[in-house]
């Protein structure tokens, strides 16, 4: 019989940490560990506060131990997790968290279908071994158009222009880091429809219209001003050109603006969008990106739209050869 208060329950779920690992689906020390980027001697150590005083059961599967939320609560404990949980849902990482564990669950296998998952898994492991992470992506560049100039802005190292060349007509990489495009000097030697160009964002080397698509990817957060770098890449579309943004959502990673000369924790939806059209950037979507459990950096967005077609007809600019 269970002689603990409402009062006891408490002394466990009054460390945030621990209560993360609360969920009601089925989870082993290894995927708890994955989504909430814990060690897993603290998750372990939390686990066994939360198994004895009844908050989750383990159950033993080959060589795992899943847990999961017990069920039902006793009364006591089912009046108080409710106002614990939704006040999870407003403060970081909670939200981070259960997108993990949503990203993680959709990998598992379906028991229900054992062979058949079994295979999936092995193919995807193999197919991973054999063409690398990015064979699933790969396949949507056949769908621009090969006509087009693109403009991979910051580009750092050249890998998108590496993988965008074969699919268009000339890709335009502009970076500031001379270091950054010796490397990709190397990496795209012999690829002859890249150029490569030194330049800041704010002041791209690139004429007004020259572009069909420009790419800003995981760039903004290193500016001062994105608004401003994004309406300079609109500037460089041509009408009804298309601008593809790809930067992290909000986080609290602090050490970055050190580490990592970042000057901005990420972006919102709204703060996007707002720029998209301040820049004349029109039917932009924005929307969070699935995350990777493998990485171990903040969540990421993608923002798209075009830019608007001019009222009045004007000179199209001849494109640099």
């Amino acid at each position: 019989m269970d002689t603990m208060t409402i009062f006891d329950r408490f002394s466990a779920l009054g460390d945030g940490t621990r209560s993360r690992l609360l969920d009601g689906r089925e989870l082993t020390v290894s995927q708890l560990c994955r989504a909430t980027r814990l060690p897993q001697s603290t998750v372990s150590r939390h686990l066994g506060i939360l198994a004895s005083d009844g908050w989750v059961t383990a159950r033993a599967q080959g060589p795992y131990r899943p847990y999961r939320m017990t069920d039902p609560l006793p009364p006591d404990a089912a009046a108080l997790w409710p106002l614990v949980r939704d006040e999870l849902t407003r403060l970081d990482p909670w939200p981070e968290d259960a997108e993990r564990v949503a990203a993680l669950l959709a990998d598992s296998p379906n028991r229900s279908r054992a062979f058949f998952s079994a295979s999936a898994e092995r193919w995807d492991k193999l197919r991973t071994e054999l063409y690398g992470r990015r064979a699933d992506l790969l396949p949507l560049l056949a769908l621009l158009d090969p006509h087009w100039v693109v403009g991979d802005l910051g580009g750092g190292t050249g890998q998108t222009a590496l993988a965008l060349a074969p699919f268009v007509e000339r890709v335009v990489l502009v970076d500031r880091s001379r270091e950054m495009l010796k490397a990709a000097r190397r990496r795209l030697a012999g690829v002859p429809n890249v150029q490569l160009r030194t330049g800041e964002l704010m002041a791209l080397p690139i004429a007004d219209g020259e572009l069909d698509l420009a790419i800003v990817s995981l760039v903004l957060h290193h500016l001062p001003d994105p608004g401003a770098a994004l309406a300079e890449a609109a500037r460089t579309l041509r009408a009804g050109g298309r601008l593809v943004v790809v930067d992290l959502r909000p986080h609290d990673r602090i050490g970055y603006r050190e580490e990592l000369g970042h000057l901005w924790p990420g972006f919102t939806v709204d703060q996007l969008r707002g720029w998209l059209e301040e820049a004349g950037v029109r039917e932009a979507v924005v929307r969070p990106l699935p995350p990777d459990v493998e990485a171990r950096g903040p969540l990421l967005l993608m923002a798209a739209g075009s830019k608007a077609a001019r009222s009045r007809r004007a000179r199209t600019p001849e494109r640099a050869t």
